[in-house]
């Protein structure tokens, strides 16, 4: 699979679960919702304090599976650099993000306060690599 068709996959399948590592290397895993945007990037919003974000900035390096709302079926891993985008700076992202992966939101003053509130960030990966590239 191209970077490109993992990254359409993820702007219609959100579920994923990303992975970093830990300082001793093991992975860390998170349940986390993903999608793409038209710079070909895959975007996340976590909080400032998750394990994944301390990962991260010593380690950025991810890998990421999506798969569909039924679990089984197609799904697509993706690995890659990531950048974190801090508050305030991460607000217009944020927006982005929301409006990626759900659409408009019914109150944006409620959702940019919730924001700074949860210290929320943006994980952004640039994609290496994807796959499957063979199926078994």
């Amino acid at each position: 699979m191209d970077i490109a068709r993992a990254l359409e996959f993820c702007r219609t399948h959100h579920h994923a679960v990303l992975a970093t590592r830990r300082r001793d290397g093991a992975p860390q895993l998170s349940p986390v919702t993903v999608t793409s945007d038209d710079a070909g990037r895959l975007l996340v919003s976590t909080r400032e304090t998750a394990m994944k974000v301390h990962n991260l900035r010593r380690d950025p390096r991810a890998w990421l599976c999506a798969f569909t709302d039924r679990f089984y079926g197609d799904w697509v891993q993706v690995e890659g650099r990531v950048e974190i985008v801090s508050l305030p700076e991460a607000m217009d992202l944020l927006v982005e993000y929301y409006r990626l992966a759900a659409g408009e939101h019914p109150d944006w003053d409620d959702y940019r306060a919730a924001m700074v509130r949860e210290r929320r960030c943006v994980l952004v990966i640039t994609p290496e690599r994807a796959g499957p590239t063979v199926s078994g």
